[in-house]
């Protein structure tokens, strides 16, 4: 927002005319702080400061695992990658945050189309790290899913939200085609558990734009269909469905996480005086709340249980009276992606859920992987920006679609 000549009433004007204020930095960061959701912020906040310190608790066990005899890590060697990596994320979050509504739809945009791009590039030219090729090296190595996430929803829901100019447009066709596409390029990694992400969340904004009940059956029977062939076509698929099933003895990944998550009790046994996190692959990342349930208790784990279930109804209820619909599904859909990734890594920690190599949103250490989430909670905050001396009435976008839809003789 931008100010230019703004009205200034002085005592006597008959006729009030405009005062030159110029707008500068300062006015523009009080316009921004007054109009942000700080209580978002804050809850933001609080699980970044959790991943510090859990980070520092899961380090030592990833670092001795990666060592060898010509390289020895630090025990917090990850913990201080994590800082910096968490301080240039939270410059990425303030500056997305700042945008208006528009730019951040653009640059949404614009991002899903660079990182489709990056995402046709993986299969090709990929480096293949366990058996997988989900990412790109040019300098730096990244992930294009984790950036194509907040981009895409923002996209279709951009593109679902159409329909309330004109509801005869085919727009849950169009983006369940583009999620079918983006699905295939996941299988391709392979990558179930973005792949499942994924359509999740579509699901979620096609309820939200107005979707029929006789098609939404369809679309989850659909799933449901995609789910068995799946399993009976794609290896890797039922790899994980069988381990989940049946497991793989004393040494399933997924066993290990739970018993390390449960031998902490309710209070666990204090920081880097946990055992069993040194038996666990990937602590610092996929299995990192079943460290702080061994180093910090069973009582903290639900507490952060409690913060994404908080950001996710903060977010609903800033959209109650919310009137723009690209609003409502962009903010929905953010919201639904972030909880859903938190509640399958959390599930798949209690070994409730297949192994899906799904780190916790903003608690879980990563490089470019930090970025896209602390871009993706920017976005957010930019979405459910308001200004707060403004009334607003509860839009219903439901009766604004029967007013536009076409009637009998009508020639749209």
């Amino acid at each position: 927002m931008s100010l230019g000549h703004v009205y200034v009433p002085r005592a006597g004007d008959k006729h009030p005319v405009a005062a030159p204020i110029k707008s500068n930095r300062k006015t523009q960061l009080r316009i921004w702080w007054n109009e942000i959701d700080r209580v978002l912020l804050v809850l933001v906040l609080l699980l970044m400061a959790i991943g510090m310190i859990a980070v520092a608790a899961a380090s030592p066990a990833s670092a001795r695992r990666l060592s060898t005899a010509g390289e020895k890590l630090s025990d917090l060697h990850f913990y201080w990658l994590h800082l910096q990596w968490q301080l240039a994320g939270f410059v990425v979050m303030l500056g997305v945050s700042t945008l208006p509504r528009d730019l951040a739809r653009r640059a949404a945009v614009i991002g899903a189309v660079a990182m489709f791009g990056a995402l046709l590039l993986v299969p090709l030219v990929g480096p293949e790290v366990n058996g997988a090729r989900r990412w790109l090296d040019l300098g730096i190595r990244f992930q294009p899913s984790e950036f194509l996430k907040p981009a895409l929803i923002v996209t279709l829901a951009w593109i679902l939200s159409w329909r309330v100019r004109d509801p005869s447009l085919p727009v849950i066709g169009l983006t369940g085609a583009i999620i079918a596409l983006v699905s295939l390029l996941m299988m391709l990694q392979p990558n179930l558990g973005d792949t499942l992400l994924f359509g999740g969340v579509w699901f979620v904004l096609v309820l939200l734009s107005g979707m029929k009940w006789q098609k939404i059956a369809l679309a989850g029977a659909a799933g449901v269909g995609a789910l068995i062939m799946a399993y009976l076509f794609y290896d890797n698929a039922r790899h994980r469905i069988d381990t989940f099933l049946f497991g793989q003895g004393t040494f399933d990944q997924v066993g290990l996480a739970e018993r390390t998550l449960e031998a902490g009790g309710w209070t666990g046994a204090g920081l880097w005086l946990g055992v069993r996190k040194l038996s666990l692959p990937e602590a610092h990342t996929d299995y990192i709340f079943s460290v702080i349930g061994e180093e910090f208790g069973l009582l903290v784990c639900g507490v952060i249980v409690v913060l994404y279930l908080a950001i996710v109804l903060r977010v609903l209820y800033r959209l109650i009276e919310e009137e723009d619909l690209f609003k409502i599904l962009a903010a929905s859909g953010l919201a639904s992606l972030i909880g859903g990734q938190a509640f399958i890594n959390i599930l798949v920690n209690l070994q409730l859920f297949p192994s899906k190599g799904m780190t916790l949103p903003l608690v879980s250490y990563g490089g470019s992987s930090t970025l896209a989430v602390c871009g993706m909670v920017g976005l957010l905050l930019a979405l459910t920006r308001r200004n707060p001396y403004l009334t607003r009435e509860r839009f219903d976008w439901l009766a604004a679609l029967e007013q536009n839809a076409p009637r009998t003789g009508d020639q749209r």
